[in-house]
């Protein structure tokens, strides 16, 4: 199922069911949010997909207006943004077939010289040992926090990036979106398209710089698929300037073109007891491999972001703009 979130006539909150054609959503009746389904399936110890598929109304709307109007929301948000954490995983992907025998020979070359690098290494670790068998503990992924509900943006909303930002260049990747239950177990409600905007001058000086470069808006949605996810995804991510398409290329996603299984990744970020407090809301990136800014491409502000990857659902589609400075030097003040 594939459900989204929207703003209805009267401005409130509602949960939609996107149907087979992706020509209507159907409202969902006695919800008023993804959060609130999540936790009434809980209660009722149904899925996530059973819960709303038990709760449907009669009540469609046109899908495409609903986008065009800026009525759809990102798929899953907490009502207090600070109990949301975003964050997301690196160095996860191994792209094309070509890519990964070049990427093995560069690996093996710097190491037969000592010279390889702290990230060329961690990606050695996933590759050796990032998808181990079910229920084992692999390999630990690089690791990042990106902020809380706040720095969420919806589709079709522009993407702010700060003054004092170097770059703002697009990071299309899956999402995997998550409830906490009441007991403390992190309970998956499926995954959804993602926008990891990042500055890629600020983490290119140097990698101790990758805190910095990530602490960005993101965009994620604007469906949330639930079920099983196909292991082989693969989809095209494309920058628009002025209407025209300024540069595109296809990216692939899921475990099949990944080096750690998805259930590692769940492991190394829910380990940590700070992170399965119950109620919270965790929406957490899987990484990527392909990136406008590795082409020389430099984002301008009103350039338009646009994320397709059609197994799960329509296109997230972003405006990047830039934002005049909140905040100066000398702006803390002793109390």
């Amino acid at each position: 199922m594939r459900l989204i979130q929207l703003r209805d006539e009267a401005g409130n909150t509602r949960v939609g069911a996107v149907d087979a054609d992706a020509s209507r959503v159907t409202l969902l009746e006695d919800v008023d949010s993804t959060y609130a389904l999540a936790h009434a399936a809980l209660a009722a110890g149904r899925s996530l997909g059973a819960q709303a598929a038990a709760t449907l109304g009669t009540t469609t709307l046109d899908y495409a207006a609903l986008l065009q109007a800026g009525r759809v929301l990102g798929p899953l948000h907490h009502p207090d943004p600070a109990h949301c954490r975003v964050t997301g995983t690196g160095l996860t992907h191994l792209g094309s077939a070509a890519a990964r025998d070049a990427m093995h020979q560069n690996l093996k070359q710097q190491a037969d010289a000592g010279t390889l690098t702290d990230s060329m290494r961690m990606f050695r670790w996933g590759v050796e040992g990032g998808a181990p068998e079910a229920g084992t503990a692999g390999a630990q992924p690089e690791w990042f926090y990106k902020g809380d509900g706040s720095i969420l943006v919806a589709p079709g909303a522009p993407l702010p990036s700060p003054d004092f930002a170097l770059d703002g260049g697009e990071e299309p990747e899956l999402v995997g979106l998550y409830v906490i239950g009441p007991d403390g177990t992190p309970h998956r409600l499926g995954f959804a398209i993602g926008n990891e905007f990042s500055d890629h001058v600020t983490e290119r000086q140097n990698y101790l710089y990758l805190a910095h470069s990530k602490l960005r808006a993101c965009a994620v949605g604007p469906e949330l698929r639930t079920g099983a996810l196909p292991r082989d995804l693969r989809g095209t991510s494309r920058i628009r300037r002025g209407g025209v398409v300024l540069w595109e290329k296809p990216f692939l996603t899921g475990e099949a073109n990944m080096c750690h299984s998805l259930e590692n990744l769940e492991y190394h970020h829910f380990k940590y007891a700070a992170h399965r407090r119950p109620g919270d809301v965790h929406l957490h990136f899987f990484g990527t491999a392909t990136l406008s800014f590795a082409d020389g491409v430099r984002a301008e502000a009103g350039d338009v972001f646009e994320v397709d990857l059609p197994e799960l659902g329509a296109p997230l589609v972003n405006p990047l703009q830039t934002i005049a400075a909140g905040f100066a030097p000398g702006g803390v003040r002793a109390l």
